[in-house]
């Protein structure tokens, strides 16, 4: 499932409230971050129900919106996805690649290690 820029932004509203929302709701809580009408958000959340990643229940005059996917279920696809499309697959080419193009922090490379020393545990 291929979820755009500006319906992620959609999902991250319905992820982080743990009740139903409707249009409206996601409205206001992209105020901030988007300018966008409900009807936009009305559009956004259609194209979400069509590619099955939210349900929606009829409340009243209106709907109230749910994820059907996890959101740790979504980013572990995207980055698979990113993954396999520009590194082959191969996690230690998207590290080189991020080491050789921006100036990893002290901080970034004791974590690093950290993660790989756990990894080495585990296994």
């Amino acid at each position: 499932m291929r979820i755009s820029e500006a319906e992620s932004q959609v999902m991250e509203v319905l992820w982080r409230r743990h009740t139903p929302q409707s249009a409206e709701d996601v409205c206001v809580a992209l105020a901030g971050q988007q300018e966008w009408q409900e009807a936009t958000v009305k559009t956004l959340l259609n194209r979400l129900l069509k590619k099955r990643a939210i349900a929606a229940e009829r409340d009243g005059r209106r709907y109230l919106y749910r994820p059907l996917i996890k959101r740790a279920d979504y980013v572990h696809t995207e980055s698979k996805s990113l993954l396999d499309r520009l590194y082959g697959g191969r996690v230690s080419a998207l590290v080189a690649h991020f080491s050789m193009r921006m100036k990893l922090t002290k901080k970034d490379v004791e974590e690093l290690r950290a993660l790989i020393e756990e990894i080495d545990r585990e296994r």
